[in-house]
């Protein structure tokens, strides 16, 4: 028995001749170097490319419309699927729109337990952010030691919330649970061995020939185009713009806490790679300040119409049962006005807006995405670059299309 096979072209790379001395290459949208569902339309002279375009909206899911049709607080769970990488970031930023919104304040030991869940994504974040982007330019060995101490991240994460990935803990009011027992024993035990690992990755690429001949002058960004084009996060802070919220606009108590800014001079793919590992370092100084100062008391609001109960008190208090019901069918109603919160999130400035006509669900519900502000430089940096540096420089921008697609 015979079978014949029809052998397709592939959609992953398309090869389109404009003219005489240019070609045009589809990158994507299914490419293992685009991070996602992202397509990249370079026009080619040679190997050189003369101009870059970037396609975006395979993967619109709709969310920011849904949300609108959705309670505040069935609102977080949405959060956590845009920067899948950035859960408790995008979870934190929502909170802070919202409560904004009702004029809430959160107790000092709640606001310190958001700062220590949202580090520990910003760090996980960036691991994986390392391990992919060495991937991309060959560097297998990273991959396997990053992985496995975000692994330890998400362990934590579990212990937590229940969840490894999209926890949904921090919510309008506080958090859903105070820090569990043991989690603090453990946490200081990843801190402890997490910076030796950091130390032995970092020793593999900083001095790499191979590494710095593939990232260092490629892809660079002046911090003037880095402002014009609205980009923030490591990808700016690489330029030499020295901008973090949690300096320049402190919420949820980073006031309290000692660490720098790290910058880079070049902008280009090298130092965005140095900015991220110094972050990650200045992110175990935060979380260690943190767990050392962590207030006593309360975690969450004690506003019974904006958080839950303790569960321990739905046994024994009519009244708390009540609001629980109450609470979980009907939502809150904030006063009918708007507001937007913004954190520094691992990829840069993540913000929520939020409209209140005075029902218990948006009006209006929108992201504003650091992904999506940030790609818009690729089609910058690339314009000059051999196409084989493309792959290098969406890497250092590091994106994820769950955040740029809504």
């Amino acid at each position: 028995m015979s079978t014949s096979h029809t052998f397709m072209p592939s959609t992953e790379t398309v090869f389109q001749k404009t003219g005489e001395h240019t070609m045009v290459v589809n990158l994507g949208p299914q490419h293992p170097s685009t991070h996602g569902v992202l397509r990249v339309i370079c026009e080619l002279e040679g190997e050189t490319i003369i101009s870059c375009r970037c396609v975006i909206g395979y993967l619109h899911t709709g969310m920011e419309k849904e949300a609108e049709y959705q309670q505040y607080h069935k609102c977080v769970v949405m959060t956590d699927r845009m920067d899948y990488l950035n859960a408790n970031g995008n979870n934190l930023a929502h909170a802070l729109a919202i409560e904004k919104l009702l004029g809430c304040e959160i107790p000092k030991r709640g606001q310190y337990l958001r700062v220590i869940l949202a580090e520990l994504s910003r760090i996980a974040s960036h691991l994986v952010w390392l391990g992919t982007h060495g991937l991309d330019l060959g560097a297998m060995t990273p991959y396997f030691y990053v992985m496995q101490q975000r692994e330890y991240i998400l362990d934590l994460f579990e212990m937590f919330a229940g969840v490894r990935m999209m926890p949904s803990w921090i919510v309008p009011g506080g958090l859903r649970g105070d820090m569990p027992d043991g989690f603090e024993a453990r946490l200081r035990k990843f801190l402890t061995g997490f910076v030796p690992e950091l130390d032995m990755v970092e020793n593999l690429l900083v001095e790499n020939p191979i590494w710095k001949e593939r990232t260092q002058n490629i892809g660079a960004l002046t911090a003037k185009q880095a402002l014009e084009l609205g980009c923030s996060g490591p990808i700016a802070r690489a330029s030499g713009v020295a901008f973090d919220l949690r300096k320049s606009n402190p919420y949820s108590s980073y006031e309290d806490f000692d660490f720098r800014i790290p910058v880079g001079s070049k902008g280009d793919v090298y130092d965005r790679f140095l900015v991220r590992l110094a972050e990650m370092r200045e992110s175990v100084k935060i979380i260690t300040q943190a767990i050392d100062g962590l207030p006593s008391g309360a975690w969450s609001t004690s506003d019974r119409k904006i958080s839950p109960p303790p569960r321990e008190e739905l046994d024994n208090s009519m009244e708390s049962l009540i609001h629980h019901f109450k609470l979980f069918t009907e939502g809150f109603h904030p006063p009918v006005g708007e507001a937007y919160a913004s954190v520094e999130g691992s990829k840069g400035e993540l913000g929520f807006y939020v409209v209140s006509d005075g029902g218990n669900r948006p009006y209006r519900w929108h992201e504003r995405p650091s992904s999506l502000m940030n790609l818009k430089s690729l089609e910058v940096l690339a314009v000059g670059r051999f196409i084989a540096d493309v792959v290098s420089i969406i890497g250092s921008i590091d994106i994820v299309l769950g955040e740029i697609d809504r």
